[in-house]
């Protein structure tokens, strides 16, 4: 049940997330999928990663560019666009009041069962 509600509060936020992923510069989807691994979001697989990447880029939040590579298949690299970056900036500060309404909303521990 925990999975289920981690999965659903992920598809709240995971395109803020993902832009997070390329504020730094350029990126490619299993790069952006271990960023999101490493920072606590659990893995994202490429059916749930590549519709938020090509949502981000019909938007016009991110541009990719096919290359080539010396071996093996070549990769697409994302991009944030100036749209991209504002709406990262405006999406954080969003994210942070709601993160700090929910806090401040929530008990520090749940009640006892048996208490209420």
């Amino acid at each position: 049940m925990a999975t289920d509600r981690r999965a659903s509060w992920l598809k709240g936020v995971l395109d803020l997330l993902v832009l997070s992923c390329l504020r730094d510069g350029e990126s490619y989807g299993y790069e952006i999928s271990k960023a999101l691994a490493a920072g606590g979001v659990g893995e994202i697989k490429g059916g749930t990663l590549y519709p938020v990447l090509n949502r981000l880029e019909e938007a016009g939040l991110v541009t990719a560019e096919f290359r080539a590579a010396e071996r093996g298949p070549g990769r697409r690299y994302y991009r944030l666009t100036a749209e991209g970056r504002t709406r990262l900036t405006a999406g954080s500060a969003a994210w942070r009041d709601f993160h700090t309404a929910v806090r401040d909303l929530l008990p520090d521990e749940p009640a006892a069962p048996g208490t209420d």
